[in-house]
């Protein structure tokens, strides 16, 4: 696939984000179970996500769209180290790119710290409920709360931070939607203490180690405690009904 539609994407958290083991087996317990069999990544970037959720013993289909071409290139390079289960098929491109060709055809759409790069969101999940077969799922990780935007948002090209609210505004109303909540109530005390103290534009290594090693472990605990309802990251999965 050959698209016109190419993005140089701007932020630099990628890498450090890499190592949060925790957290990734965190979110991914909630999303395993939805997948199916035919998977497409939006916003695929250096596969992090790609690693987690498409195990070697994944058995069906898995598109990686990737709109920049130097991070398709990395992720093409990590498949051929075996990186990458070769199952996966990363593409160049956006979402607008498939509508004519797979309107229709994925078990389940994933956009996992996403969205938020995306001007026109509403837009895109529109797009993205064309592109699901009935029965399929859409798949959302955002960052929360438009009052923790901070340095490092704009840093790495956020439009926005979402509340429940706000989300829900911009997600097609023929959705049914299974789950919905925040998650990490601990690791929101960091994100405040970012956006009220220290005001970076980017977290040190020592500090993604310090939440993913201690603070996301706590927030299993609380989260459910409190009923999912704070948290620095807001989860949504919902299917597109059948009839």
């Amino acid at each position: 696939m050959i698209s016109s539609t190419t993005v140089n994407y701007i932020g630099n958290e990628l890498s450090l984000f890499e190592k949060a083991v925790n957290w990734k087996q965190y979110w991914s317990s909630f999303v395993v179970p939805v997948l199916g069999d035919n998977v497409l990544e939006v916003g695929a970037g250096l596969g992090g996500t790609t690693r987690q959720l498409c195990k070697p013993g994944f058995s069906g289909k898995w598109t990686c769209l990737e709109p920049d071409p130097e991070l398709l290139s990395q992720l093409r390079s990590q498949q051929a180290e075996g990186l990458i289960p070769a199952s996966c098929q990363p593409l160049l491109g956006i979402t607008d790119d498939l509508i004519k060709t797979d309107t229709g055809t994925y078990s389940s759409l994933l956009y996992i710290d996403v969205i938020e790069h995306i001007e026109d969101d509403k837009s895109e999940l529109q797009r993205a409920f064309t592109l699901l077969r009935p029965g399929g799922h859409l798949i959302i990780l955002v960052p929360a709360h438009q009052w923790l935007f901070s340095p490092f948002d704009a840093a790495i090209g956020h439009y926005r931070r979402y509340n429940k609210a706000r989300l829900k505004q911009v997600i097609p109303s023929g959705l049914v939607i299974d789950r919905f909540h925040y998650m990490d109530s601990v690791g929101l005390l960091a994100s405040s203490a970012n956006k009220l103290m220290l005001r970076q534009s980017n977290p040190t290594e020592a500090q993604i180690q310090l939440w993913d090693s201690l603070m996301v472990p706590a927030s299993k605990i609380v989260d459910p405690l409190i009923g999912r309802s704070l948290g620095k990251s807001v989860l949504l999965i919902a299917h597109k009904p059948r009839s």
